[in-house]
């Protein structure tokens, strides 16, 4: 018998079951043989959240949260973020491997020849309120352009399923930009192909009257490492969704902006918005450690520490906390990153969180760079959006073409009603709803 194996006995019925062990995985669907009688459906996995459920194979990214480990594709983040551009990272991601620096060129082409934007598409902006959010403008924009590209229905062809990805990396921040700018009721700023992939967004977001845009190279390259941090982060929520309503065959726009939709929720991509907001009620450093004990007592929450994931600290917060430091040396210093470093000093040094494995996420630090940036805390998640958009669609062609993967559709344990008799109207009693 091999050693890969785990052999189940049913007490119920004293039958023992030897299930097959590949990738440190048991697969659900061996269970159904676990029966008490021919017609029993056969044993089911319960797993509210997914905590402990492998939904498919995935190469893309590797996470180790006990080791603080990240890698796309094999290759560490802190080294990727280093060394290469976001884009130069998009490709790795997408494809397996860096590119070549003739490939690379290619890629970066056809990128920056896809950021334009249907001229329809702003007057679809300017049917937002003024102060609408700019979440909700980019998901219902993303899922706008589903009608503009019809053909990206095709979901089963390789070509054309390439196209769609160059379109939706490329036009991103066009929509992120249109959305800032709208809000702010200035003329919308067309794509300079002149320009990088950042120092094309700081365009489209900041240029005013002068005839040439110039990005701050500094800013340019924070953005850059943003991005990197960012673009991808295993089966979360957001990439799950895309997964789902991808499983379906819905083109990638539509899918995108399900994705998107998830993201928006303040327990996914508005996390470091909640950073800020801490940091502003703690209010200098001197307060630290009353706000520290505060939370130690059971009053409060230490936002931009612990991981679902993580349980050291995130690889993407020691990048990120360097590149706040670069920003500041063009910002000025925000005092906001005073306050965090104190409490990031004192956390790591306290039993307290040191035992509950509470040490700084990617988000403790990002809302401070975007803030100094000039950015409001609406604007984080969308932001946020930009990169994870190529995960989000690695994740979702890797899902069109395994073979195994069929149209998401989970079990339920059921808990309702056994059949019941109907009852009139006139017999019916008064409903008490469950208030929660």
């Amino acid at each position: 018998m091999s050693h890969e194996t785990l052999t189940v006995t049913d007490n119920r019925t004293s039958k023992s079951y030897t299930l097959p062990i590949e990738n440190g995985t048991v697969r659900a669907m061996d269970l159904r043989q676990i029966k008490t009688d021919e017609q029993d459906f056969g044993l089911m996995t319960y797993d509210p959240a997914f905590m402990n459920t492998a939904s498919c194979r995935s190469s893309i990214t590797y996470i180790d949260g006990e080791r603080g480990i990240l890698r796309y594709r094999g290759y560490p983040i802190e080294v990727l973020a280093e060394h290469c551009t976001f884009l130069e990272v998009a490709y790795l991601i997408l494809f397996g491997e860096l590119p070549t620096e003739h490939e690379l060129n290619d890629w970066v082409d056809d990128i920056t020849h896809h950021t334009m934007l249907h001229e329809t598409t702003k007057k679809f902006m300017e049917g937002f309120r003024h102060n609408a959010h700019p979440m909700g403008m980019l998901v219902s924009t993303i899922a706008a352009l589903s009608t503009i590209y019809p053909e990206s229905r095709e979901v089963e062809d390789p070509a054309n399923r390439l196209i769609q990805i160059k379109r939706l990396i490329a036009k991103m921040p066009s929509i992120v930009s249109m959305a800032y700018r709208h809000v702010l009721g200035f003329p919308y700023v067309y794509p300079d192909n002149d320009l990088s992939y950042p120092e094309n967004l700081m365009n489209m977001l900041w240029k005013m009257v002068e005839p040439k845009y110039v990005a701050n190279p500094v800013i340019a390259r924070a953005l850059d490492i943003l991005f990197i941090l960012h673009a991808d982060h295993e089966q979360n929520c957001s990439a799950n969704t895309m997964r789902c309503v991808g499983s379906a065959h819905a083109d990638p726009y539509l899918a995108t902006a399900a994705a998107a939709a998830a993201l928006a929720g303040p327990l996914h991509g508005g996390a470091n918005e909640e950073v800020l907001n801490m940091l502003d009620e703690i209010g200098s450093k001197e307060n630290v450690p009353a706000y520290i004990k505060r939370i130690k007592d059971g009053r409060g929450k230490l936002m931009g520490f612990g991981h679902r994931v993580y349980k050291n600290y995130d690889p993407r917060a020691k990048v990120i906390k360097w590149t706040a430091e670069r920003v500041f040396e063009v910002t000025g210093r925000n005092a906001k990153l005073d306050i965090a470093l104190e409490l990031e000093r004192i956390a790591l040094e306290d039993e307290y969180f040191i035992k509950r494995k509470l040490y700084p996420n990617v988000d403790f630090y990002s809302g401070i760079i975007y803030q100094a940036m000039g950015f409001k805390p609406e604007m984080f998640t969308v932001l946020f959006a930009i990169p994870r958009a190529v995960g989000w669609l690695a994740q979702w062609q890797e899902m069109i073409t395994d073979p195994e993967q069929k149209i998401a559709r989970p079990r339920q344990m059921w808990v309702g009603n056994e059949p019941r008799e109907f009852v009139a109207m006139e017999k019916r009693g008064p409903v008490r709803l469950a208030m929660r």
